[in-house]
């Protein structure tokens, strides 16, 4: 592995740390009180939205962006075969997850939607730059 990946694994490993730290903590709040108002949450957000509380939504923020990024963080800092394939799934996850939240809760829209959707950008890139024939090895697609 070249100096230049090594530095973006390392980034990449601790850009996933972060993700999975900030988002256990506010999975749990939101699994212990559905009704979100442990963080200051509205029921009335979820008006029109496929959610009657923030069970379902608490349960997917812990397990994918709470657990998988800490996974992904592991498979990055063991330099796994997989890392670059699960930060750009994690990352186009967790971008993903940022565009069903505005559509769903609509606006306004909160600096942390922002942030976490450039840091999924960001992941996905990272995991792209540090293997981008990831993809290609697990389909058997070539770029040819």
């Amino acid at each position: 592995m070249s100096e230049i990946k090594k530095w973006l694994n390392i980034v990449l490993c601790v850009l996933q740390v972060f993700i999975g730290i900030g988002a256990i903590p506010a999975a749990v709040v939101l699994i212990s009180d559905p009704s979100g108002a442990g963080l200051g949450m509205s029921m009335d957000m979820l008006v029109g939205s496929p959610f009657p509380n923030f069970l379902i939504p608490g349960i997917f923020l812990l397990m994918v962006n709470g657990v998988g990024s800490l996974i992904g963080a592991f498979l990055s800092f063991r330099r796994h075969e997989y890392a670059s394939l699960a930060a750009m799934g994690l990352g186009l996850f967790l971008i993903m997850w940022i565009i069903i939240q505005v559509i769903s809760l609509g606006p306004p829209v909160h600096w942390l939607q922002w942030m976490y959707f450039v840091l999924g950008g960001v992941e996905l890139v990272l995991g792209w730059q540090i293997d981008p024939r990831a993809i290609s090895r697990l389909t058997g697609w070539s770029s040819r």
